[in-house]
Order: structure tokens, then sequence, then C-alpha cells
């Protein structure tokens, strides 16, 4: 009888051990999904954030070098306001430059033309106006540096050939400043956009990493190395 209540008492301990671990394996079977949920949480919110930030502006290179040709569109396509009034300036201040020279070409121009006889029925067309002498002074205009105010004077004929050479040259020098000047725009439109490519956030981190191989040992040695990390 004892043995009879013997064998029912290690088999009820036995069925109480193997529901225990059972009921254990379930529970941490059960805490699985919690973890996976977490991790769902955790994706989900960073999604959130990345969907939230503002996506950064990248031009397109070849797009604002075609709108450069426009005086300040690559600029205004590369969001750089701030230099429109550089460009505009600058541009605006060669083709004036151009202008101006041009006036006071032609006011020498006109007097040089003076001084020769220019009627195609004429027998002395294209040449000097008979009883021209080196003292004859042919009435000229003469304007300030900006065309604000103007005055008539006198000049010879070699005075009248040097100030057309002087302003010809003048103008043509300021003609190609101007193409200069349009030539850097572009230029800077298209430097410009390729910058804008690059990463230039503020994202720096700096870590302190062990190393084991250093440069002027030969055998490995320890050692730490800083890392910066770009992004």
């Amino acid at each position: 009888m004892k043995n009879w209540l013997w064998l029912v008492a290690m088999a009820l301990c036995s069925f109480e051990a193997a529901a225990q671990r059972v009921s254990k394996d379930s529970v941490g079977k059960e805490g699985v999904p919690i973890i996976s949920a977490d991790s769902a949480v955790i994706s989900t919110l960073d999604s959130v954030n990345r969907s939230g930030k503002r996506k950064k502006f990248m031009p397109n290179p070849k797009t604002a070098t075609r709108l450069a040709l426009i005086p300040g569109g690559g600029q205004i396509y590369n969001r750089d306001y701030w230099k429109l009034p550089i460009v505009y300036i600058a541009f605006g201040g060669g083709l004036y430059t151009y202008y101006l020279n041009s006036l006071k070409y032609h006011d020498y121009l006109d007097t040089y033309r003076s001084f020769y006889d220019l009627d195609p029925s004429s027998k002395n067309y294209g040449n000097l106006i008979p009883g021209y002498t080196p003292d004859l002074e042919k009435p000229i205009r003469v304007r300030n540096l900006l065309n604000t105010n103007s005055e008539m004077t006198e000049a010879t004929r070699d005075q009248a050939a040097r100030g057309k050479n002087y302003w010809r040259r003048n103008r043509g020098f300021s003609l190609i400043v101007s193409g200069l000047i349009y030539t850097l725009s572009i230029i800077e439109a298209n430097v410009a956009a390729h910058l804008k490519t690059f990463d230039l956030s503020e994202d720096l981190t700096l870590r302190v990493e062990p190393k084991l191989n250093q440069p002027a040992m030969l055998t490995p040695t320890p050692g730490v190395r800083l890392v910066f990390n770009l992004k």
C-alpha cells in the first residue's frame, strides 16, 4: 500500500513540474510579440520623422546653366536671390559704360568728319575741305563722366582724331568687360548648382575607437583613434 502511495506522489510531482515548465515556455513565447510590437512602433516613428523632414533642394546644373543665359535666371533657379543685385549692377554697369563711350565716340567722330568733304557729288569728295589749315577748329560736344552735363568747345582735326580713337578703344573694352561679366554669371550659376548637391549638413560626430595597428609600429600596439563621421 505504501508503495502505491509513493508512486502516486511521484506522478503528481512530475505532472506539476511539467505543467510549470509548459507555463514558463508559453509565457516566454507570449513575450515575443511585445518585442516585435515595440520594434514596429519604433520603425513607424522613424518613418514619420523621416517623412516629416523637409526635403533638401537639389538644383540641376544643366538647367541652371541654360537659365543663366538670361542674366540672373540661373541665380533665381538656385535660390541665390542675394546674388541678383550683384549680377544686375555689374552687367548693367558694363552696358551703360558701353553706351556712354559710344556717345562720346560719336561726338568726336562727327567733329572729325566735319573737316572733310563728304558730299558724293563733289569733286573733292573724301578729302579735306579746301582751305583747311592746322589751326582751324570745329565745335565739339564734351560730356562729363556720367553724361549728366555737357558743353560745347572747339577742337582741331588732330584733337578730334585722338578723341575719336580714345573713346573707340574704351567702347570696345567696355563691351569685352560686359561679355566677361555675362560669362562669369553663367559659370557661377553652374558652379553654385554643383555645390548645392554636396551634403553640407552640420551632423558632425566624433568617436574614440581602439586601434591595434600603429603607423610607426611593426608589432600590434594598443592605441586609440579619433573618427569623424560626416552625414
